[in-house]
This record gives C-alpha cells, structure tokens and sequence, in this order.
C-alpha cells in the first residue's frame, strides 16, 4: 500500500499546509520542564497517549519510526471507525520529540498528522497536533463541517489525556511534588 497523497512530509513547516486541504493546528501545555518533556515525548512516540484517549491502536512497532503501520480505531462495535496510516517522519531532538503519519488506502481521510512536543525556552513543555486532510469517502464528504469539528475536539482531547499523563508521570508513576 502506497500514502494516499502527494505532499509527504507536509506537516514538517515550517512553510505552509499544502492547499486543497483542510488545516488543522492545535497547540496545548502539557506541562514544565525537562522530565515532563521526556514522560511527554515516551507518551506520544510509544502510542500511550492514543491509548489513553480511547483509541484502538494496532501498529507493527512499539514505537512511531518512518514506516511503521498503524491502524487507528475509534468508536464501538458496527459504529467503530478505522484508518490505516504509516508513519512518515520521526522528530527526535534535544527540545522536540514525535512524530507524523500519513493516510493508507481504506482510511476515511487523505492527508497527514503530526504529533509533536516540546520543550519551550521558558521551560513550558508543549504538545502540537498539525493535520492537512480532505475526506477520502463518501462518509466523510457527507458528514460535511462536522469532520473537522470532530478532528478539532480530537486534538483537545488529545492534549488534555497528554496533560495527565505527564502529570501522573508516565511509566514510572507520579513524579514527586506532583498534585
């Protein structure tokens, strides 16, 4: 299976979103410091933070890598949503880890996702979802303005789950002096 789109690596920047998709950018503290940057960045690149907010994740490798595959799932039973994606770019830097996946024929979209944090100047720890997409389905294009109302809450929630897992302090449970 090949990505489902021309503009691989889109949500890299630090230019602009490719044109002809819709544009997501969602920005969230998710905490301060070195060791919140490091719970964080092991949440997100491992898919804890996707399990966390209720999202069925199947990928072929514990970790986001430049192709790995991934099939995220989203809802219950006949109403559950699924979309294959590969991983098409890994960040790894001193002050920014994460990653970004791009559609595979059979999800409901056609475009990329980026899921970054990281760790400001000032010492803010900050996650960011980029996403360019356009429906891929009939079902997409049908469900009109409410996809990228869905995409929008998505990044939210995905932030706030981010927010308390570095709170609780990822794997190796709360850090001290945590609240």
């Amino acid at each position: 299976m090949t990505l489902t789109y021309p503009e691989v690596g889109g949500t890299a920047g630090p230019g602009p979103l490719p044109a002809g998709y819709r544009h997501l950018h969602h920005r969230t503290a998710v905490g301060r410091g070195p060791v919140d940057f490091a719970v964080a960045g092991l949440a997100v690149t491992t898919w804890r933070m996707h399990r966390a907010a209720r999202v069925l994740i199947d990928a072929d490798g514990p970790r986001a890598a430049p192709g790995t595959r991934v099939t995220c799932g989203i809802g219950l039973g006949p109403a559950r949503i699924t979309g294959p994606c590969e991983v098409v770019r890994a960040v790894d830097e001193p002050r920014r880890t994460g990653f970004a996946y791009g559609t595979l024929p059979g999800h409901p979209e056609c475009g990329e996702e980026a899921f970054v944090v990281e760790l400001a100047a000032d010492g803010t720890v900050w996650f960011t979802v980029t996403a360019f997409s356009r429906p891929a389905t009939r079902l997409t294009r049908l469900a009109g303005p409410l996809v990228p109302l869905f995409q929008h809450l998505y990044a939210r929630h995905c932030g706030r789950t981010l927010r308390r897992l570095t709170a609780d302090g990822g794997p190796a449970g709360p850090r001290p002096g945590a609240a």
